[in-house]
């Protein structure tokens, strides 16, 4: 994964720094997040303001990239890391989870574009609801 990033910023003219190291680590092999929580888990490391310019960095490298929650957005890494998914998002407790891969789902959303004589050159399923724990009686 060091590597693939690695190249994806020098494709940009960047290099590998530490705290752009640091800002992937925190991405990296968990469900997406939202800024305060990026920002939370590198307190003590870097600065908010870099932060914000590494994740920035991030989504035009294609590194990273946003998913838009209601009025919010949360960073995950795109499928370069992560492979092809859609998400669940509860709107009790805020969490996203992953959605393990449909290619039923896939094909669906191909036949819809073609039947629209549209050419998709990419798309982002969020599905909204009450994750197990929230939706249990209390």
């Amino acid at each position: 994964m060091i590597n693939t990033l690695r190249a994806l910023l020098k494709q940009k003219g960047y290099s590998l720094t530490k705290p752009r190291l640091i800002v992937f680590g925190v991405l990296a092999g968990k469900e997406p997040q939202t800024m305060a929580e990026i920002i939370g888990l590198t307190a003590n490391k870097i600065d908010r303001a870099t932060v914000y310019r590494t994740i920035e960095l991030f989504e035009q490298a294609g590194i990273a990239h946003r998913l838009n929650i209601g009025f919010k957005y949360k960073i995950e890494l795109t499928e370069v890391f992560n492979g092809h998914h859609h998400h669940l998002h509860c709107t009790a407790c805020g969490r996203t989870f992953p959605l393990p891969a449909n290619p039923m789902l896939e094909t669906m959303i191909d036949t819809v574009a073609s039947k629209a004589d549209f050419a998709p050159r990419g798309h982002q399923l969020e599905i909204y609801g009450l994750c197990q724990n929230c939706s249990k009686p209390s």
